[in-house]
């Protein structure tokens, strides 16, 4: 069961890297837009939090809240909502980067920061399965 659990939270890991990979990508090229970096990023952080589910023996939700994931974090990770501002401002790149008419305009700028709120997101899932 371990190992099955270890392979699990590597293939999240490994999804996520996938999606920074895009983002650094596009960022560096400017081949896409802004608000498929921010859904990149909320993507990336969603995947690095499910991750850390897994991690420590937790099932993921179908959802791509990210306060709502790291709720289900905080047993095992009581400073999780250090993050908060991160999860704010992430959530708001999901479905509203989907559905035309609700999508806003998002400059290079907010896909950096959406980028950066990402990596913080990553090293901090990071140190937690590293201990």
């Amino acid at each position: 069961m371990q190992n099955e659990t270890n392979k699990i939270w590597l293939e999240w890991v490994e999804k996520a890297d996938e999606d920074e990979l895009n983002i650094q990508s596009i960022l560096k090229h400017k081949d896409g837009t802004p608000s498929l970096v921010c859904f990149l990023a909320q993507q990336m952080a969603e995947k690095y939090l499910k991750s850390l589910l897994v991690f420590y023996s937790r099932d993921y939700p179908k959802t791509h809240d990210l306060k709502r994931i790291a709720t289900l974090i905080e047993p095992s990770v009581s400073d999780i909502f250090d993050l908060g501002q991160e999860f704010t401002k992430l959530n708001k790149c999901y479905i509203i980067t989907r559905y035309p008419g609700e999508i806003p305009e998002f400059s290079w700028q907010d896909a950096e920061e959406n980028y950066k709120a990402a990596e913080k997101i990553k090293e901090f899932v990071l140190e937690k399965i590293k201990r």
